[in-house]
């Protein structure tokens, strides 16, 4: 299940430079100028595992707990201030390091696993950097009173 919680953070956004700024994110999973995008990644990485495309695409494998917490970050992004939606991007902080660690083990422990479905995972090893840099700023710039850091560490719980 691929969540789209980029246009929905900043949907409510007023400021055009950060929307031009974190419309690249959208860029990232949908594709451009001959990327492919993540989402399509996503799939490659499903069809490297014995997934078909469309038992992704229909999300007939989602466990209702993986839907119910996917169903309740988007709802969380729609209600929330546009800052503290982006504040929520920061779970991707130690992405990086999982999906590096992803790319140096699986090969080994998953042998049958096809090498191009390992491309979401280097795709977003420089991208989720990217992401988390952009959401840190946001994050340090908005939230400087004492019940604002309150209110970001609530978004993360």
């Amino acid at each position: 299940m691929i969540p789209r919680k980029d246009a929905t953070i900043m949907a409510n956004c007023p400021d055009a430079s950060v929307r031009k700024q974190w419309v690249q994110r959208i860029l990232d999973h949908d594709g451009h100028d001959g990327d492919v995008g993540g989402i399509e990644a996503w799939l490659c990485l499903a069809e490297a595992v014995g997934l078909t495309r469309e038992e992704v695409i229909d999300q007939r494998h989602v466990l209702p707990g993986v839907r119910f917490a996917v169903d309740a970050y988007l709802n969380f992004a729609r209600r929330a201030t546009w800052q503290e939606a982006a504040c929520s991007s920061l779970t991707e902080l130690f992405a990086p390091e999982i999906h590096q660690s992803r790319l140096d083990s699986w090969p080994q422990h998953y042998p049958w696993i096809d090498e191009v479905g390992y491309s979401y995972f280097r795709k977003r090893l420089s991208e989720a950097r990217r992401d988390v840099e952009h959401g840190l700023a946001i994050t340090l710039e908005y939230f400087t009173s004492a019940a604002l850091p309150q209110r970001a560490f609530v978004a993360h719980r």
